[in-house]
């Protein structure tokens, strides 16, 4: 089937739009990879509730003392292992919700670029209606004139009855 050329003013061409997941992920390091599932996973209750039974248990050992104490009471080395946890994970999820706010600005910007595609499309579309309209008034015009000069054509052409 050959498809016909569309002259200049409807004539509208752009690129592809871009995924933003692609883009993204196409960027990422190892590091960075790691910092997100690092946050995925500190982030979730599976976390909370296991880091929970951890601490309960080391608190109910080392208070019982069914095990040798290797931390007694005010858990000076409990408290040293979550600082050193907390040290640790709260920069990598700082660096994975910094990476999260570069995606959001990437999304927009393809949000705007598709917006001015659209754009674009609505204008070559309104202009193509508006043509339409042109002609279809013109043709119209034709229409009335026509039958304006058939009927002029009728009456002209009518014998004069009676004498």
């Amino acid at each position: 089937m050959i498809r016909p050329t569309l002259p200049p003013p409807y004539r509208h061409e752009h690129g592809p739009i871009k995924n933003a997941n692609l883009v993204v992920t196409e960027q990422l390091t190892y590091g960075q990879k790691a910092a997100d599932w690092i946050a995925d996973k500190v982030g979730s209750w599976e976390f909370i509730i296991g880091q929970s039974t951890l601490l309960l248990i080391w608190a109910t050992l080392n208070v019982t003392a069914w095990i040798r104490h290797w931390d007694p009471y005010p858990f000076i080395l409990m408290n040293l292992v979550l600082s050193l946890q907390a040290a640790y994970t709260a920069p990598m999820i700082m660096m994975s919700q910094n990476r999260k706010a570069d995606r959001d600005r990437i999304e927009a910007h393809i949000d705007y670029e598709i917006n001015l595609k659209a754009e674009v499309e609505i204008k070559a579309i309104l202009d193509n209606l508006d043509a339409q309209n042109i002609v279809i008034a013109q043709l119209h015009q034709m229409l009335e004139e026509l039958t304006a000069d058939k009927a002029l054509n009728k009456t002209n052409a009518r014998p004069e009855s009676g004498t």
